[in-house]
């Protein structure tokens, strides 16, 4: 049966009406390549509100882009449903959440209330990933065709555009990220060392520093990478995502309210030429 995730939304910069708020679409098209639909969440909505559509989706993906990890809509919404998966695995309703490169460093936030990020020279590369010993056996990757997993390794395939990273310092000083998470891959800016794969020990939590949506689906910036390979990448990661989504079965109350939930009720405008996205959802 198909399965619903929500993207969770984030304040743009200069807000004006029906443009307070936005979703990248590559992030739809990432999870509608595997067989997803998907539902926004807004930002800026009750708790009450947030925990009716939690209710109703099978997993959240928190996404890239530049709002505040403490304070911000973004950050409040990512944290209540942080905070309601937890509490839902804790009783046995598998629930999902996956955090790409802001999304990652907002579970770093969420998961040790501190902000243990440092400045490192990551914006706009891209890098083979340095897999941690028995990964590649990971919830995460062992369903990856030895090919895709070689290729990641050794060719530049995972694309960076972040300027603050968890150090492997900062995570291996930190109890609650210890205790939480597993490395699962590495990388360097040539100076500092940092964790850019990550999933939880006893719960569906996952984020990469990197953008696996990038690949198939951006093509606005020169240093996205899209071999082979690095497709392959995006659909296997999407495939993993939806996958685990496919193990929840919360339900929307009604088609009605479902329907008008889906993002199909919004159009994404051409952005390329002005932004880093080649598609942009405005709420």
């Amino acid at each position: 049966s198909y399965k619903e995730i929500s993207v969770l939304a984030q304040e743009v910069d200069s807000p004006q009406p029906q443009k307070a708020s936005y979703i990248a679409a590559s992030y739809v098209k990432f999870l509608e390549s595997a067989g997803a639909r998907v539902v926004p969440v807004m930002i800026n909505q009750t708790l009450e509100e947030y925990k009716t559509l939690f209710n109703s989706i099978n997993g959240i993906l928190y996404p890239g882009g530049d709002a505040s990890i403490v304070s911000s809509g973004y950050a409040n919404a990512a944290r209540i449903f942080y905070e309601l998966a937890i509490e839902a695995n804790s009783r046995g309703d598998y629930f999902p959440v996956w955090g790409t490169c802001l999304g990652f460093e907002e579970l770093t936030y969420l998961t040790s209330g501190k902000q243990l990020l440092s400045k490192t020279n990551t914006s706009g590369v891209m890098l083979p990933l340095v897999f941690t010993n028995g990964s590649r056996e990971s919830k995460l990757f062992k369903g990856f065709p030895a090919e895709v997993l070689d290729a990641l390794a050794s060719e530049p395939i995972t694309e960076n555009s972040h300027q603050l990273s968890l150090t492997l310092e900062s995570y291996n000083n930190n109890t609650d990220l210890r205790k939480f998470y597993k490395v699962l891959t590495t990388n360097s800016d040539g100076k500092t060392e940092f964790v850019s794969t990550m999933e939880a020990y006893g719960f569906p939590i996952y984020g990469t520093q990197w953008h696996p949506e990038k690949n198939a689906f951006e093509w606005t910036r020169p240093y996205i990478p899209h071999s082979p390979s690095a497709v392959k990448t995006t659909f296997f990661l999407a495939d993993f995502v939806v996958n685990e989504a496919r193990k929840n079965f919360h339900k929307f109350e009604d088609e009605e309210v479902e329907k008008r939930a889906l993002i199909y009720n919004y159009n994404p405008v051409y952005t390329g030429n002005i932004f880093a996205f080649e598609q942009t959802y405005y709420f």
